[in-house]
This record gives C-alpha cells, structure tokens and sequence, in this order.
C-alpha cells in the first residue's frame, strides 16, 4: 500500500475511532432534562438521582403532610361513662399546651372552637411516639395511643370506641386523667385531592408498587390506604422503622420515597433517590432529598418520573447512535470503504445527532402529567 493512501487510512481510523459524541451522549441529555425539569418545578441535585429515578419500579410515600395535607383536625369527641365532652376536651387541651405536634394542635383547635377555656400545664413529658404525660392543678393528664396505656388494662368501652374510630380512619387519641379513663378522641387528616390521580398516574408510567409509610396503627393506615389506592400499607413506624424499611425496599429493586418532615429525613436518605415536597417540606427533608417538588402537592410527581424515564430512554439511544456509528467507521476505515473526509463528515453528523437528540428534551412536554 502506498504511503499515502496509509496515512490517509490512518487519519480516517484515528477520526472514526474519535469517542465526541460518546463523551457527549450521556451529558446532553442529563443537563437539558435537568433544565426542563426545573422550568416545571421540579430540582433535581445531580444527573445520577435523574438517572436513578428513571429506573425504580416502587415509590413509597410518607402519609402526613405527603399523601394528606398535614393539618389534622379534632373530628369525633366520644366521652366515656361519667364524664362529659366538656370534661374530655378541657382535660385533653390543657396537657396540650406545651405541645407543638399536630394532633395537639388539633386537640387545642377543636376545644376553642367549642368555646371550651383552659389553662396551661404545669408541667409536660412526651413519650416517644405514643403521645405525652402532663401535670395540672395537682392531678396528671396522660394523653395518647394506646400504646402509652400498655402496661394498663383499658377499659371495654374505652376499647370499643377506639376500634369504631380506627375503622374508620382516624388518629385515636385516648385521655386518662388520674386513675380516671376520660374517654377517646378521633383524629383525622384530608387526603390531598390529587392523590388518587397522582397514584393512577404513576401507574400508567410503569410504577408496579406504591408503599405508604406511616406512624399510625396498622387499621388506620390501611383504611385510609384503601381509600386512596395504595397498594400496600407499612405501619406503625417510627422514623428508624421506615429508613429500615427504605433499605430493604431498595435492595428488592429500587424505591423512591416522597416526604415532607423531619422525621422522614432519614428514609429520604435511604431510598434510592429521596423526594421532598418543597411547598411544605421541613429543612432537614429538603437537605435530605435529592429531588424537590416545588409545588405544594404531588402534582410534579408524575412529571418528574415521566422526564427521568425519557431521558433514560435518550441516553441509552445516544450510547447506540454513538458507539453504533463509531464501530462502523472503524469497520470502513480498516479496510478502505471510506475516505477521510467522508469519515470526518459521518463522525461530526452522529456528534450532532447525539447532541440535538439530547436537546429534545428541553421541550420535553408529560405525557401524563401534562409537563
């Protein structure tokens, strides 16, 4: 062969073997997801949680304040024999007001708004996820689940009206003042309006499984479960009891999970890519997180897994124009099928097809969603 037409097929085989529009397959499509994304309100910290979030089959949600709008509200007062509903709610606000959870913030609410005075605790103890202990005017309050009265025997009414409130899906909350059962208060949170839709929708994307996590007994967060669509119910969890739940869920295939408080911060931070409400979500949730809905609902949830799935599918179409392309030239250089400037012309066209096919995506329009 002359030394020329070698040379020449050298520089041909150096250009078709030229990696550009692999270097820039993955980047060009991550980046303008990225920026779509954020035109429709939804961060996201890096290009790998996009990517990780195009591939998870299961999505877990916290319930308060995620798949419920977070402002529960006194709705059933059920005084047990001998006491009166005055009596109850009186009892149950005054060893709340040292309180900021939000079941005491709907205790105290219901009683004002029942014209019911109160004064303030002396003094007040919360136990961990049961509910708290407070003093008064000489006498104890103890206010919460029933799991704070387990080493008590409760009542048959008492455990009669705390069934019938369950059922129904609500929050029991069981007041004992002294050595004197009260009676029993019902809970309850409104489910935001577009679950349903958002769940459905998740599911016409491909989602197979949706968890709900939640702190309450295992009846009321099935009946609340089976309203919305929720395929399986975790519950009762505290904090450490859903990141457990996290990890063994992203072992089983990936899961993203959706919170909004403190207490999920460290399940956003098992999952395999966290999701926090930015309209509602605490600072710990939205540190903790890798993607943030900006809007106050789940309404960019089904967006953003639509938008991590296109550009899943644009990067691995990318990867095969690009290496498809390259292994080609390679293929013609070796054997003299193309010359040189044909080669720098397909080499620099499949770079720009890569490059353009990544730029799609800014005017990424959901599908579903609506994007």
């Amino acid at each position: 062969m002359p030394m020329k037409d070698a040379v020449l097929r050298g520089l041909s085989l150096l250009v078709a073997a030229s990696p550009c529009a692999l270097a820039i397959a993955t980047p060009a499509a991550v980046l303008s997801a990225v920026a779509r994304a954020a035109r429709g309100g939804v961060l996201i910290k890096g290009g790998l949680h996009l990517e990780t979030l195009g591939r998870v089959m299961a999505v877990a949600f916290d319930k308060t304040g995620t798949l419920t709008v977070g402002k529960p509200s006194l709705v059933a007062v059920v005084p047990h024999e001998g006491s009166s509903e005055h009596e109850l709610l009186e009892a149950a606000a005054f060893a709340e007001t040292q309180s900021s959870h939000p079941i005491a913030r709907a205790i105290i609410e219901g009683a004002k708004s029942r014209g019911i005075k109160f004064g303030t605790a002396d003094l007040s103890e919360a136990v961990f996820g049961q509910g708290l202990k407070a003093w008064a005017g000489g006498s104890s309050i103890w206010v919460g689940s029933t799991a704070l009265f387990q080493d008590q025997e409760l009542p048959s009414g008492i455990i009669h009206d705390a069934n019938k409130l369950e059922q129904g899906g609500k929050t029991v909350v069981i007041v004992r003042r002294d050595m004197k059962f009260l009676g029993v208060l019902g809970i309850a949170d409104t489910v935001r309006t577009e679950t349903p839709r958002v769940l459905q929708q998740l599911k016409e994307l491909g989602i197979k499984r949706n968890v709900m996590l939640s702190g309450d007994n295992h009846t009321v967060a099935s009946a609340i479960g089976s309203q919305i669509g929720i395929d399986e119910t975790r519950a009762p969890l505290l904090p450490d009891g859903k990141a457990r739940m996290l990890r063994t869920l992203a072992n089983e295939g990936g899961v993203a999970m959706v919170g909004d408080g403190v207490n999920d911060a460290p399940a956003l931070a098992a999952a395999s890519v966290g999701i926090a409400m930015g309209g509602t979500g605490s600072d710990v949730a939205l540190e903790a997180a890798d993607l943030v809905l900006m809007s106050n609902g789940l309404e960019r949830l089904p967006f953003a897994v639509e938008l991590s799935r296109e550009a899943t599918r644009t990067i691995r179409q990318n990867m095969a124009v690009a290496l498809g392309v390259s292994f080609m030239l390679v293929l013609a250089s070796i054997f003299g099928w193309v010359h040189i400037s044909q080669a720098v012309v397909l080499h620099e066209g499949s770079t720009l097809v890569v490059l353009l096919n990544g730029l799609r995506l800014i005017r990424f329009r959901g599908r579903v969603s609506g994007g």
